[in-house]
């Protein structure tokens, strides 16, 4: 748990099964659990009076270049994977200064977009996005304010740079430690570094100590439970009683 909590890239299985002598199913189990007390429990929505919010979405998935031709070629003849090639799709909001929500979307379009949005940022928040046209149609509800990277990355005081930067350590962890993550997974993965993202630093701005980061994850596990069944999607379904 301390591991996880304090290495900034994560903490693979197979190092915790070198280091505690348990099998790599068993670290890989318990990884999961400790992500479970990960999640994000304050609830509330981001902005309002505390500052813009950053939004931008992200794809997770396997290089294109590493692919085999043909699933590359599959992929991108499938109907509605073009772009992201049948990745999966994150999205986050980060505000200025403060925490992050994230979570993992069936798509781009229009109602995930605007679902996520709208469980993230309390309603009338000043808004900063890229162009993409999945974002049009906030005005009525947000103070929407956007930015061409075709053109430029940084417009004065808009820009997306701060979620980008969370995405980056994302897919360092994913890419460099965890190596190969199944989408049916992969939002666990994104609750533990959001979790680490959100308590690097306090209210006013100061480190927070390792110790800590760690007491607030033993805090959070208490109460929570995980079996190895519904972990992988396979609980048998218990037998309907005799008549």
């Amino acid at each position: 748990m301390w591991m996880v909590a304090n290495c900034r890239n994560g903490v693979s299985s197979w190092e915790i099964h070198r280091s505690l002598g348990v099998t790599q199913k068993t670290a890989w189990f318990m990884l999961h659990r400790i992500r479970l007390g990960m999640q994000d429990i304050t609830g509330g929505k981001l902005g309002g009076c505390n500052g813009p919010v950053e939004i931008d979405e992200t794809y997770i998935g396997g290089k294109a270049r590493n692919m085999h031709k043909s699933k590359r070629r599959r992929l991108s003849d499938t109907v509605g994977m073009q772009g992201g090639h049948g990745k999966t799709v994150v999205i986050g909001a980060l505000e200025r200064g403060g925490k992050i929500k994230a979570r993992v979307i069936g798509d781009r379009k229009y109602p995930a977009v605007h679902g996520a949005v709208r469980d993230f940022v309390e309603s009338g928040s000043q808004i900063m996005t890229d162009e993409f046209a999945g974002y049009l149609g906030l005005v009525p509800e947000y103070e929407h304010q956007f930015v061409n990277h075709l053109e430029k990355y940084v417009s004065g005081q808009v820009h997306v740079q701060g979620v980008e930067n969370f995405w980056s350590l994302l897919k360092r962890g994913l890419g460099g430690t965890y190596v190969s993550v199944e989408p049916f997974h992969l939002f666990r993965y994104v609750d533990e570094q959001a979790f680490r993202f959100n308590n690097r630093k306090d209210d006013a701005g100061r480190k927070i100590a390792d110790a800590d980061r760690f007491s607030l994850l033993c805090s959070q596990i208490v109460g929570k439970r995980l079996t190895y069944a519904e972990l992988t999607a396979k609980e048998d379904k218990k037998p309907e009683a005799p008549f």
